[in-house]
């Protein structure tokens, strides 16, 4: 029979998948207490959470749910990163602090309604951020806009000059 903890637990941890966009199953095993610590620092300046869960509990509690493909990848010690913000800056931060701490594994993740083997995790981290790509896309607009502004202008431009020079001519 379940305990009032574990009932508890369980929806506690429902909520915490309710409306997230990214979710990433990792293996802490061989990290210390202070790495955890900082794992979750990192987490937390994307706007992510890291929590570590009882498989048996994340079975029952993604049961039935869109997340229930992460089901097989619920074995060994397990850490769960939730994020409702950019997906890209979540395997961004895993992915710096999974370089300097090897003992870091990821095993899956589920991001955006799709199942990512760790590997496209990997290549989801070298994307550039949301804000990067907003900032390339401005610097591209307005480079057309100012070409299109200088095309523009040009005919009045050579009038001008050609006013400028009928003037000097006159002059002499």
């Amino acid at each position: 029979m379940p305990t009032h903890e574990k009932v508890e637990a369980v929806a506690e941890l429902k909520s915490r998948l309710d409306g997230v966009k990214t979710v990433v199953l990792t293996e802490y095993r061989g990290l210390t207490v202070q790495q955890l610590a900082e794992l979750r620092k990192q987490l937390r300046a994307v706007s992510a959470e890291y929590k570590v869960v009882k498989n048996r509990l994340a079975r029952l509690a993604i049961q039935s749910s869109r997340f229930e493909e992460l089901r097989p990848h619920l074995t060994g010690p397990t850490g769960v990163v939730f994020s409702k913000e950019d997906p890209v800056a979540v395997a961004k931060a895993l992915q710096t602090f999974a370089k300097a701490n090897q003992a870091l594994a990821i095993k899956a993740g589920y991001v955006e309604g799709q199942m990512l083997p760790p590997a496209e995790l990997k290549a989801l981290a070298d994307l550039p951020s949301r804000e990067q790509l907003r900032a390339r896309l401005v610097g591209a607009i307005q480079g057309i806009l100012s070409q299109l502004v200088g095309v523009l202008t040009a005919p009045q431009r050579e009038l001008v000059y050609v006013l400028q020079q009928r003037g000097k001519n006159a002059a002499e």
